[in-house]
């Protein structure tokens, strides 16, 4: 069982990713009947030891639905006309979310607007409404148009 790491503090196992070929659509002429190219690729991330529990948490926001709620990570990739292509490509895509996970997100500080730009945007909806005003049409009101 060998890890692969991906930062000093996030490694996977490749024990925890499972591999499916199916036939795909699209790129490989009349191959695409007769081979299987495209490759689901199955990651347990719930169950992967090497995944600290906060860099599970912010894979989990980044998979959306690609994750399910056993924790599994599904990645399908089709777009090569190779099944070799369509490994290496799922492959980077579950190494890019892991980076991406494992990056600790810069905590928001709060900021407050200027009194200046406050001014600015009022002044804006003021002149918007301007606008509006005009445009309305009132038969019935004293200006001559």
């Amino acid at each position: 069982m060998s890890k692969i790491e991906i930062t000093p503090q996030v490694y996977i196992d490749e024990s925890d990713i499972q591999e499916e070929f199916t036939r795909a659509s699209g790129p490989g002429g009349q191959n695409v009947n007769k081979v299987s190219t495209a490759v689901k690729l199955r990651f347990d991330a719930a169950n992967a030891p090497g995944l600290p529990p906060e860099v599970l948490q912010r894979l989990r926001r980044l998979a959306g639905r690609r994750m399910n709620a056993e924790g599994v990570l599904l990645i399908d990739a089709r777009g090569h006309r190779t099944q070799e292509a369509n490994r290496r490509e799922a492959f980077q895509r579950l190494i890019d979310l892991l980076m991406q996970a494992s990056v600790e997100p810069r905590p928001r500080r709060k900021t407050r607007p200027s009194p200046a730009s406050r001014q600015r945007r009022l002044q804006g909806k003021r002149q918007r409404s301007q606008v509006k005003r005009l445009r309305r049409y009132d038969p019935w009101s004293e200006q001559d148009y």
